[in-house]
């Protein structure tokens, strides 16, 4: 049931039968069967809002939900309030009126010209900053000069309050929005609120700012049309450069406006003890009005304690006296007073002598308040909370004695309560007063007929209650404050109170990681991204949405994992940071570029490209220039295949292209006839030549008068052997010898050779020098056809020297072998210089 409007006809109950049953279930109509029905299940509030052009559906069993307002289901433009709509508003937006008899009102003393010079300056549009220490009357003023405003602007006067945890530009401009429009269930995105405040005029008062620097400029620079009054205490945040703003600064009282306002709450005249202890007060205080207040508070306290123990009870403090009652018993005469005044430190600090009088219900609730960082709570939740059935009175109490202040919808300790209240010793048991507050909202909050806009208003106290357990050690602290979390926060998304909902998704994210709950972990993050995907922060939600899907695959939760995914997949597609991964437009396809070797046959066939490249990412890579080529045929359909598919294709295409490639190349290497003279095949009966410079293509004749083969100009020897172009292999199968030089020596070099002849099967590898000359061979080996005695031409060489790779000789019966460790060597075979020794025709190499 709902606390705070207990409603007697409400599910079921206060309903009377036909035959004076009350409204519970019935029992079933089988005698055999159950004696109760189904358990009906718990019902879920599910809020759908629109942020902007997103659609967000609160859901809070598996995560909020957003996507794209389908078209055509758009929400309806904002309509302004009228004026009688407007003071509905306000007075749904002001605390609560405490339990019991009204308590009297001081009036504003010595304020005159201050009031006066702040309406003037919002008549003009200026802005104004006031500034004073707490306790001074800030809030007195804002409410005196609100009122006097009331007709200067269009849209009136706008009540906001700056006060609260976290509390941003973008926070009031929202509360100001939603004051002067009405736009249920639709929260304007950042270019539409801009939009909107930009055409307000109103004269709007905030009361204790704590924003200050580029924050209070944006706050400026967004409403144009707005006169701003600004209460601040002394010490807040100084606003930037460019806020231009009046200062006015607001000072405490003087001596005897302090005392007229002493005599205002005690309603009688002042001794004169009491004068004399009032103004060592007024110079101790320096003339704060909230000091006086409680000190009437105290002298109205001791004025009932010398009436006697019995003169009243807590019935007659809070209610008034009957009619018919006895009147009661009369004040005392001040000489013969049993209870002495307070001493000048006691009322300086009245809290701990005020509260030591007040009832046990309004010393729980200070304890309450005290666990809260200063937070009351609402008055309704009171008897839950302490205990009684009395106790939402206790409000009313803590008012009347000005230990309580205004702000907002709700009220807070007064300034200066709570140190005083700790260090009286209130905070011993706060760790178990906030675990008791957490699990009492978190039941209300999730009970169904709790309202969305009521748990907003009661934001500050969860919040703070959330704060007390988190960093907490106690046992069942941190839990407690998950389940306050999981409860609280879609009632604050739903109710557009989203400074809340984020203080309570980021302190129930971290406590739920203290307790090892990875699945209410997993729900905080999914809710801090789709928070972020609406404030237009991709970039966080983006980090907040993967880590929650994570979370939730190792859980095996699949409807929280959907959930994400398509919260991310928006989430991609409104940043617009990548494209398609496999699709190619057609006609976007990079063209390959290669490089065709010297043996690559003009037929040969070009195959698809390997990879594809995206081309807004990088440019294709020239290897080397190649003449135009005509374009590669373009695929039919014009489109790629994708994923693992296009994967397979491609990595066939490019092993097909690999053995094609490969099969030409063979193929242009062992192409020609391999009994002419140019030709580079190589069988078991021939060797290659070994001039490096021999690339099969035909030398130029050499000059006449040129120097014979083997000598060079300067009279030495050339280091460039000569070859037999016709080889033939032995008759009697024997190798034939090869001559080395007489000294041992190769000529050019001074490293010795080896001077016997090459045995079969043993190769002599030669390295020949970079100076090419045209030799000849001497004494020519037959060969095998009719020919007997004619040599070959010269063996071209190349003009252009270039490293050789080592060549190996062997005799022709067997074929070419290479060796691992060449000999070096820059002379010339003995074929070359030499004829061969035997008779039988023999193959010689170099």
């Amino acid at each position: 049931m709902d606390p705070t409007h207990r409603d007697a006809e409400e599910y079921g109950q206060g309903h009377e039968g036909p035959a004076g049953e009350s409204g519970r279930r019935r029992p079933g109509r089988d005698a055999d069967g159950p004696a109760f029905g189904p358990v009906t299940p718990q019902q879920v509030r599910v809020v759908q809002l629109t942020v902007g052009d997103l659609l967000l559906t609160v859901n809070p069993v598996d995560g909020s939900e957003v996507e794209a307002v389908p078209p055509g289901s758009g929400p309806a433009a904002p309509v302004r309030r009228t004026p009688a709509e407007r003071a509905d508003h306000e007075r749904a937006g002001a605390p609560p009126v405490p339990a019991g008899p009204p308590a009297p009102q001081p009036p504003l003393l010595e304020r005159e010209e201050e009031r006066e010079r702040l309406v003037r300056m919002l008549a003009r549009g200026r802005s104004v900053r006031l500034t004073g220490q707490p306790g001074s009357g800030r809030t007195a003023l804002l409410d005196a000069v609100a009122a006097d405003c009331a007709d200067l602007a269009p849209d009136g006067v706008v009540r906001l309050n700056g006060r609260g945890r976290g509390r941003t530009a973008t926070d009031l401009l929202h509360a100001l929005f939603d004051t002067v429009y009405k736009a249920p269930g639709h929260r304007p995105d950042r270019d539409e609120l801009l939009a909107h405040v930009r055409s307000i005029g109103a004269v709007v008062t905030v009361d204790d700012l704590e924003i200050g620097g580029a924050a209070l400029d944006e706050l400026l620079t967004a409403t144009p049309e707005c006169a701003f009054l600004l209460a601040a205490a002394s010490d807040a945040a100084i606003p930037g450069v460019d806020a231009h703003l009046e200062e006015v600064l607001l000072a405490g009282l003087g001596r005897g406006a302090s005392l007229s306002l002493l005599e205002q709450v005690v309603e009688r005249p002042l001794t004169e003890e009491e004068r004399n202890w009032a103004g060592d007060l007024w110079f101790e205080s320096e003339g704060l009005p909230l000091r006086f207040v409680q000190a009437g508070s105290l002298l109205v306290q001791r004025d009932r304690l010398n009436a006697g123990p019995d003169a009243f009870d807590d019935t007659d403090y809070f209610q008034p006296r009957p009619d018919d009652a006895p009147p009661a018993a009369a004040m005392p005469a001040a000489d013969g007073a049993d209870v002495p005044l307070p001493s000048l430190g006691e009322g300086a600090a009245p809290a701990l002598l005020l509260a030591s009088r007040l009832s046990e219900a309004a010393r729980a609730t200070l304890r309450f308040a005290v666990a809260l960082g200063g937070e009351v709570p609402h008055q309704a939740h009171l008897p839950a909370l302490v205990g009684d059935t009395h106790a939402d009175a206790a409000l009313g109490e803590l008012a009347n004695c000005g230990l309580l202040s205004p702000a907002g919808p709700r009220y807070r300790l007064a300034a200066g309560t709570l140190a005083q209240l700790v260090a009286g010793g209130y905070e011993d048991d706060a760790a178990a007063h906030a675990r008791t507050a957490a699990q009492h909202y978190a039941w209300w909050t999730s009970h169904p007929s709790v309202t969305p806009q009521r748990a907003v208003a009661e934001a500050d106290a969860i919040v703070a209650a959330l704060a007390r357990l988190v960093p907490g050690e106690e046992a069942g602290a941190v839990s407690a404050a998950v389940l306050l979390a999981r409860s609280a926060s879609p009632a604050f998304a739903a109710g557009l109170g989203w400074g809340a909902w984020e203080r309570a998704l980021r302190m129930g994210q971290e406590a739920a990681r203290i307790a090892g709950e990875v699945a209410e972990e997993a729900y905080f993050h999914h809710e801090l991204g789709v928070l972020a995907l609406c404030t237009g922060n991709p970039d966080r939600a983006r980090t907040e949405l993967e880590t929650s899907i994570g979370m939730r695959g190792v859980l095996a939760d699949k409807s929280g994992a959907v959930a994400g995914r398509r919260a991310l997949a928006l989430v991609a597609d409104r940043s617009g940071d990548f494209g398609p991964p496999v699709r190619t437009a057609p006609g976007d396809e990079v063209p390959v570029v290669r490089q065709d070797g010297p043996a690559t046959p003009p037929a040969g066939i070009a195959g698809p490209p390997l990879f594809l490249r995206d081309t807004t990412e990088q440019q294709p890579t020239v290897i080397a220039p190649q003449p135009a080529r005509p374009a590669a045929r373009k695929r039919s359909g014009g489109a790629l295949l994708g994923g693992a598919r296009r994967n397979l294709a491609a990595a066939g295409a490019g092993a097909l292209l690999i053995a094609v490639l490969g099969t030409v190349v063979t193929l242009g290497v062992t192409a020609g006839d391999g009994d002419e003279p140019d030709s580079r095949n190589v069988t078991t009966e021939q060797t290659t030549t070994d001039d490096p410079t021999d690339d099969g293509q035909p030398a130029e004749e050499p000059d006449e008068g040129s120097a014979p083969a083997g000598e060079t100009t300067g009279g030495e020897t050339s280091a460039t052997p000569s070859a037999s172009e016709s080889a033939s292999p032995t008759t009697s199968g024997s190798p034939s010898p090869s001559a080395s030089a007489s000294d041992g020596t190769t000529p050019g070099t001074d490293e010795p050779t080896d001077g016997g002849s090459s045995s079969p099967g043993e190769p002599t590898p030669t390295r020949t020098s970079p100076r090419p000359t045209e030799t000849e061979s001497e004494s020519p080996s037959p060969s095998p056809s009719d020919s007997d005695g004619e040599s070959p031409d010269p063996t071209p060489t190349d003009d252009t020297p270039a490293p050789p790779p080592p060549q190996n000789s062997s005799s022709a019966s067997g074929p070419v072998e290479q060796t691992g460790a060449p000999v070096e060597s820059a002379g010339t075979s003995a074929s070359a210089d030499a004829p061969a020794e035997s008779g039988d025709p023999t193959e010689t190499a170099v």
